[in-house]
Protein backbone atom coordinates (compact mmCIF):
# COMPACT_ATOMS: atom_id res chain seq x y z
CA UNK A 1 0.00 0.00 0.00
CA UNK A 2 2.98 2.15 0.91
CA UNK A 3 4.43 1.98 -3.31
CA UNK A 4 0.56 2.95 -4.22
CA UNK A 5 0.67 5.90 -1.92
CA UNK A 6 4.00 7.25 -3.56
CA UNK A 7 3.20 6.45 -7.32
CA UNK A 8 -0.57 7.77 -6.62
CA UNK A 9 1.80 10.91 -4.78
CA UNK A 10 3.71 11.20 -7.33
CA UNK A 11 1.56 11.42 -10.29
CA UNK A 12 -0.33 13.90 -8.58
CA UNK A 13 3.26 16.12 -8.42
CA UNK A 14 3.73 15.91 -12.13
CA UNK A 15 -0.10 16.53 -12.63
CA UNK A 16 0.11 19.75 -10.75
CA UNK A 17 3.14 21.03 -12.75
CA UNK A 18 1.73 19.89 -15.94
CA UNK A 19 -1.48 22.04 -15.11
CA UNK A 20 0.86 25.28 -14.43
CA UNK A 21 2.18 24.86 -17.93
CA UNK A 22 -1.43 25.05 -19.68
CA UNK A 23 -2.77 27.97 -17.68
CA UNK A 24 0.33 29.48 -18.71
CA UNK A 25 -0.06 28.55 -22.54
CA UNK A 26 -4.30 29.53 -22.63
CA UNK A 27 -3.14 33.20 -20.51
CA UNK A 28 -1.07 33.90 -23.65
CA UNK A 29 -3.67 32.63 -26.15
CA UNK A 30 -3.54 36.23 -27.45
CA UNK A 31 -0.06 37.49 -27.11
CA UNK A 32 1.57 38.26 -30.40
CA UNK A 33 4.23 35.68 -30.96
CA UNK A 34 3.91 33.71 -28.10
CA UNK A 35 5.23 29.83 -28.44
CA UNK A 36 3.21 27.28 -26.26
CA UNK A 37 5.30 25.24 -23.51
CA UNK A 38 5.08 21.59 -23.60
CA UNK A 39 5.58 19.18 -20.66
CA UNK A 40 7.87 15.97 -20.84
CA UNK A 41 7.43 12.75 -18.62
CA UNK A 42 9.42 9.58 -18.32
CA UNK A 43 9.63 6.71 -16.22
CA UNK A 44 11.65 6.96 -12.82
CA UNK A 45 12.16 3.22 -11.37
CA UNK A 46 13.13 2.84 -7.87
CA UNK A 47 12.67 -0.71 -5.69
CA UNK A 48 9.91 0.07 -2.60
CA UNK A 49 10.84 -0.92 1.32
CA UNK A 50 12.44 -3.96 1.66
CA UNK A 51 14.43 -6.17 3.60
CA UNK A 52 18.07 -7.09 2.87
CA UNK A 53 17.82 -10.37 4.26
CA UNK A 54 15.61 -11.75 1.21
CA UNK A 55 17.04 -13.70 -1.29
CA UNK A 56 14.78 -13.15 -4.57
CA UNK A 57 15.15 -9.12 -5.67
CA UNK A 58 13.07 -6.62 -4.83
CA UNK A 59 10.17 -5.81 -7.82
CA UNK A 60 11.02 -2.10 -9.36
CA UNK A 61 8.55 -0.12 -8.60
CA UNK A 62 7.71 2.85 -11.39
CA UNK A 63 6.86 6.30 -10.65
CA UNK A 64 6.50 8.98 -13.13
CA UNK A 65 8.68 11.95 -13.31
CA UNK A 66 8.20 15.28 -15.11
CA UNK A 67 11.63 16.11 -17.51
CA UNK A 68 11.06 19.89 -17.48
CA UNK A 69 9.57 21.63 -20.82
CA UNK A 70 10.20 22.20 -24.55
CA UNK A 71 8.88 24.63 -26.37
CA UNK A 72 6.61 24.18 -29.37
CA UNK A 73 8.40 26.63 -31.92
CA UNK A 74 5.72 26.05 -34.57
CA UNK A 75 4.86 29.05 -36.81
CA UNK A 76 1.56 31.04 -35.53
CA UNK A 77 -1.22 31.91 -37.50
CA UNK A 78 -0.39 35.79 -39.05
CA UNK A 79 -3.20 38.62 -38.63
CA UNK A 80 -3.78 42.09 -41.49
CA UNK A 81 -3.36 44.80 -39.42
CA UNK A 82 -2.62 47.28 -42.09
CA UNK A 83 -0.27 49.13 -39.62
CA UNK A 84 2.61 50.35 -41.43
CA UNK A 85 4.68 48.81 -38.60
CA UNK A 86 3.71 45.84 -37.81
CA UNK A 87 5.57 42.87 -39.23
CA UNK A 88 5.31 39.49 -39.04
CA UNK A 89 8.49 36.66 -39.39
CA UNK A 90 7.46 34.22 -41.91
CA UNK A 91 10.06 31.50 -41.02
CA UNK A 92 12.16 30.60 -37.67
CA UNK A 93 13.61 34.08 -37.49
CA UNK A 94 13.30 36.35 -34.29
CA UNK A 95 13.75 40.37 -34.01
CA UNK A 96 16.37 41.52 -32.06
CA UNK A 97 15.49 44.27 -29.32
CA UNK A 98 17.77 45.97 -26.79
CA UNK A 99 17.21 45.88 -23.07
CA UNK A 100 18.91 47.44 -20.05
CA UNK A 101 19.38 43.13 -19.67
CA UNK A 102 21.15 43.13 -23.10
CA UNK A 103 20.33 42.01 -26.82
CA UNK A 104 16.61 40.29 -26.33
CA UNK A 105 14.79 37.82 -28.90
CA UNK A 106 11.18 38.26 -29.95
CA UNK A 107 8.42 37.00 -32.69
CA UNK A 108 6.08 40.16 -31.15
CA UNK A 109 6.04 42.29 -34.56
CA UNK A 110 3.39 44.73 -32.92
CA UNK A 111 5.68 47.77 -32.70
CA UNK A 112 5.37 51.66 -32.59
CA UNK A 113 7.05 54.57 -32.89
CA UNK A 114 8.59 56.31 -29.53
CA UNK A 115 9.31 59.76 -28.50
CA UNK A 116 12.69 59.68 -29.80
CA UNK A 117 11.71 58.39 -33.07
CA UNK A 118 13.02 55.28 -32.42
CA UNK A 119 10.87 51.42 -33.73
CA UNK A 120 10.42 49.53 -30.38
CA UNK A 121 8.18 47.01 -28.92
CA UNK A 122 5.06 47.13 -26.95
CA UNK A 123 7.03 46.85 -23.91
CA UNK A 124 9.43 50.20 -25.16
CA UNK A 125 12.28 48.19 -26.20
CA UNK A 126 14.27 49.40 -28.82
CA UNK A 127 13.81 47.28 -32.40
CA UNK A 128 17.54 46.57 -33.54
CA UNK A 129 18.82 46.87 -37.30
CA UNK A 130 22.06 45.99 -38.73
CA UNK A 131 23.78 49.22 -37.76
CA UNK A 132 21.79 49.91 -34.46
CA UNK A 133 18.44 51.23 -33.49
CA UNK A 134 16.24 52.18 -35.81
CA UNK A 135 15.16 56.05 -35.68
CA UNK A 136 12.77 57.81 -37.79
CA UNK A 137 12.97 61.62 -38.60
CA UNK A 138 9.38 63.90 -37.83
CA UNK A 139 9.26 64.18 -41.67
CA UNK A 140 9.48 61.22 -42.54
CA UNK A 141 5.65 59.24 -43.95
CA UNK A 142 4.92 56.43 -46.27
CA UNK A 143 7.06 53.99 -44.08
CA UNK A 144 7.47 50.61 -46.22
CA UNK A 145 9.04 47.36 -44.65
CA UNK A 146 10.82 44.96 -47.58
CA UNK A 147 10.66 41.54 -47.16
CA UNK A 148 13.99 41.47 -46.55
CA UNK A 149 13.63 43.76 -43.52
CA UNK A 150 14.49 47.06 -45.33
CA UNK A 151 12.84 49.99 -44.30
CA UNK A 152 12.64 53.08 -46.26
CA UNK A 153 10.50 56.01 -46.11
CA UNK A 154 9.40 59.42 -47.91
CA UNK A 155 11.11 61.95 -46.49
CA UNK A 156 9.70 65.63 -46.03
CA UNK A 157 7.38 67.62 -48.17
CA UNK A 158 9.42 67.02 -51.16
CA UNK A 159 9.11 62.98 -50.85
CA UNK A 160 12.68 61.91 -51.35
CA UNK A 161 13.66 58.45 -50.76
CA UNK A 162 15.75 57.41 -47.73
CA UNK A 163 17.09 54.52 -46.02
CA UNK A 164 16.21 54.45 -42.06
CA UNK A 165 18.25 50.62 -41.56
CA UNK A 166 17.41 47.35 -41.79
CA UNK A 167 15.71 44.99 -39.60
CA UNK A 168 17.81 42.22 -37.67
CA UNK A 169 16.52 39.14 -38.10
CA UNK A 170 18.22 35.88 -36.40
CA UNK A 171 17.91 32.80 -36.12
CA UNK A 172 19.51 29.79 -33.72
CA UNK A 173 20.91 26.25 -34.84
CA UNK A 174 18.93 24.90 -31.71
CA UNK A 175 16.40 27.22 -30.63
CA UNK A 176 14.84 25.04 -27.48
CA UNK A 177 18.14 26.09 -25.81
CA UNK A 178 16.36 29.66 -25.68
CA UNK A 179 15.36 31.02 -22.28
CA UNK A 180 11.84 32.30 -21.72
CA UNK A 181 12.16 35.94 -19.90
CA UNK A 182 8.49 37.24 -19.42
CA UNK A 183 7.71 39.93 -21.38
CA UNK A 184 7.49 37.83 -24.73
CA UNK A 185 11.24 37.91 -24.82
CA UNK A 186 13.93 35.44 -25.03
CA UNK A 187 17.66 35.16 -24.37
CA UNK A 188 20.43 32.94 -25.89
CA UNK A 189 21.41 30.38 -22.87
CA UNK A 190 24.84 28.93 -22.99
CA UNK A 191 26.78 27.91 -26.04
CA UNK A 192 23.92 29.38 -28.17
CA UNK A 193 24.50 32.06 -30.39
CA UNK A 194 22.26 34.09 -33.25
CA UNK A 195 23.11 34.00 -36.69
CA UNK A 196 21.66 36.29 -39.45
CA UNK A 197 18.52 34.80 -40.95
CA UNK A 198 18.46 35.62 -44.87
CA UNK A 199 15.82 32.80 -45.05
CA UNK A 200 13.21 34.17 -43.24
CA UNK A 201 10.72 37.04 -44.85
CA UNK A 202 9.86 39.86 -43.23
CA UNK A 203 5.70 40.50 -44.19
CA UNK A 204 4.62 44.36 -43.14
CA UNK A 205 1.48 44.86 -41.92
CA UNK A 206 0.76 41.83 -40.00
CA UNK A 207 1.71 40.26 -36.65
CA UNK A 208 2.36 36.51 -35.94
CA UNK A 209 -0.53 35.72 -33.38
CA UNK A 210 0.09 33.11 -30.58
CA UNK A 211 0.32 29.37 -31.55
CA UNK A 212 -1.53 28.13 -28.68
CA UNK A 213 -5.01 26.39 -29.59
CA UNK A 214 -6.98 27.54 -26.93
CA UNK A 215 -9.64 24.52 -27.49
CA UNK A 216 -6.81 21.63 -27.24
CA UNK A 217 -5.21 23.60 -24.02
CA UNK A 218 -8.81 23.51 -22.31
CA UNK A 219 -9.40 19.92 -23.58
CA UNK A 220 -5.90 19.44 -21.75
CA UNK A 221 -6.74 21.26 -18.46
CA UNK A 222 -9.89 19.32 -18.32
CA UNK A 223 -7.92 15.96 -18.68
CA UNK A 224 -5.41 16.36 -15.82
CA UNK A 225 -8.32 17.78 -13.43
CA UNK A 226 -10.40 14.31 -14.10
CA UNK A 227 -6.98 12.60 -13.87
CA UNK A 228 -6.13 14.37 -10.55
CA UNK A 229 -9.53 13.76 -8.94
CA UNK A 230 -8.99 10.09 -9.94
CA UNK A 231 -5.98 9.93 -8.10
CA UNK A 232 -7.14 11.74 -5.23
CA UNK A 233 -9.66 8.93 -5.18
CA UNK A 234 -7.20 6.13 -5.55
CA UNK A 235 -5.43 7.51 -2.66
CA UNK A 236 -8.38 8.30 -0.59
CA UNK A 237 -9.19 4.32 -1.06
CA UNK A 238 -5.29 3.13 0.12
CA UNK A 239 -5.16 5.21 2.87
CA UNK A 240 -8.62 3.56 4.30
CA UNK A 241 -7.22 0.80 3.83
CA UNK A 242 -4.69 1.28 5.11
CA UNK A 243 -6.18 2.44 7.98
CA UNK A 244 -8.89 -0.76 8.53
CA UNK A 245 -5.90 -3.00 8.69
CA UNK A 246 -4.55 -1.31 11.19
CA UNK A 247 -7.37 -1.53 13.45
CA UNK A 248 -7.92 -5.33 12.57
CA UNK A 249 -4.24 -5.98 12.91
CA UNK A 250 -4.70 -4.32 16.37
CA UNK A 251 -8.08 -5.30 17.71
CA UNK A 252 -6.62 -8.30 20.08
CA UNK A 253 -8.66 -10.80 21.09
CA UNK A 254 -9.88 -11.10 24.59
Amino acid sequence: MENALLVGLSRQMVLERQMDVIANNVANVNTNGFKADRSMFEEYLNSGAHEDNFIPSDRRVSYVQDRGTFKDLTQGPTELTKNPLDVAIDGQGFLVVQTPAGERYTRDGGLTINNQGQLVTASGNPVLGNAGPIVFQPTDHDISIAADGNITVLEGINRIDAVRGKLRVVSFADAQKLLKEGSNLYSAGAGVAPAPDTASKVKQGFVEKSNVNSVIEMAHMIDVTRTYTQMATLLQTQSDLHKSAIEKLADVPA
